[in-house]
């Protein structure tokens, strides 16, 4: 079978691979989208410091099942269509002990640690699967990285009455309006592209600002009375905004960074202490994250169509990766087509 190779930066390689067997408790799906991410990219690019070449990428997959291993529940029998949670989690260091497996010291999510899903067949525990009956297999590609945004806005306890404010309106970022929307927060989007702000808006956010043309200080003291927002989070990683966060929040108020800073963040640390912020990582996602994501996309209220701007065949995947490093700003999201093969 067919698997794409990120061999080094900047360079890909199709080649032919065996046919992966299920064992116990394991499936084998038979790929049929899978979504790139900003992580794939990086890989690419050479920046992704978690990654060793040769690099089998993609974690964002929804296909059919074909196989089964012994000692998988008749829910997963082949035919099924599913989604993958593509992290995993060791059940014994300090984050896995406190319930939030997410966030293990020792995940390997693929695509990165290990190799991913960019292959005609993968196969995974069952017990990384879910679906629905209801979404189709290219709407379940978008449920991964939406889920990272969704965790990030309930880890900072988005609710009714806040004004939370997302920076960024990538995947995760919009993942993150959706989920504080429909937690009841006014949410105001950040970017500096006005296309993807139009999707911002249509996921959920109420207020966008480019802020390259508005002075986001004053734009945000004007809607909240001059308190500034409950909370923003962090999707872009750029130290600027990383700094923008802390310096709007309201005083009580909460930060998520989500997104990677590339480089070092310095602070002037006054406003940590004065504001008595809560400042908080958010890794990943939780099976109960992409559930909520799934209800969220079954009930229709989110922008598949805008969001999924480039489908391309498997023969076409590494060129893909090469026009996404190219041309950053034309792409949202990037979906590999399998054809059903």
């Amino acid at each position: 079978m067919k698997a794409l190779f990120i061999t080094a930066a900047g360079k890909t390689e199709m080649r032919e691979i065996a046919r992966p067997e299920p064992g116990g408790g394991e499936v084998r799906v038979r790929v049929r989208y899978l979504g790139y991410c900003g992580s794939d990219l990086n890989t690419f690019r050479g920046l992704n410091p978690l990654v060793n070449y040769p690099r089998v990428p993609g974690h964002e997959v929804a296909g059919v099942i074909d196989a089964v291993g012994p000692e998988v529940s008749p829910a997963f029998a082949p035919g099924t269509s599913v989604l993958v949670v593509p992290y995993t989690n060791c059940g014994t260091c300090s984050a896995c002990r406190k319930g939030r497996p997410n966030a293990c010291r020792n995940n390997q999510t693929l695509g990165v640690q290990r190799d991913g899903a960019l292959v005609e067949q993968v196969v995974v525990p069952a017990a990384k699967l879910l679906t629905s009956r209801r979404l189709s297999l290219r709407d379940m590609v978008l449920v991964e990285p939406l889920s990272v945004g969704w965790h990030a806005a309930r880890r900072g306890r988005a609710a009714a009455g806040d004004t939370v404010v997302v920076f960024g309106c990538g995947m995760v970022g919009l993942g993150a309006i959706a989920s504080a929307a429909a937690a009841g927060a006014r949410v105001v989007a950040v970017d500096v592209d006005d296309g993807k702000l139009d999707i911002g808006r249509a996921a959920g956010a109420v207020v966008t600002i480019n802020s390259t043309r508005e002075d986001l200080h004053q734009r945000l003291q004007a809607l909240t009375e001059n308190h500034g927002p409950d909370l923003l989070i962090e999707g872009v990683g750029l130290p600027a905004t990383y700094r923008a966060c802390v310096d709007e929040a309201c005083f009580a108020g909460r930060v998520v960074y989500v997104g990677y800073a590339k480089e070092s963040v310095e602070y002037a640390t006054k406003n940590f202490v004065m504001k008595e912020i809560d400042i908080m990582g958010s890794r990943n996602a939780t099976a109960d994250d992409f559930r909520g994501v799934i209800a969220y996309l079954e009930a229709g209220r989110f922008p598949v169509d805008a969001v999924i701007t480039h489908v391309v065949p498997l023969a076409e995947a590494g060129a893909a990766l090469d026009m996404w490093a190219k041309n950053p700003k034309t792409v949202t999201k990037i979906v590999v087509d399998f054809g059903g093969q």
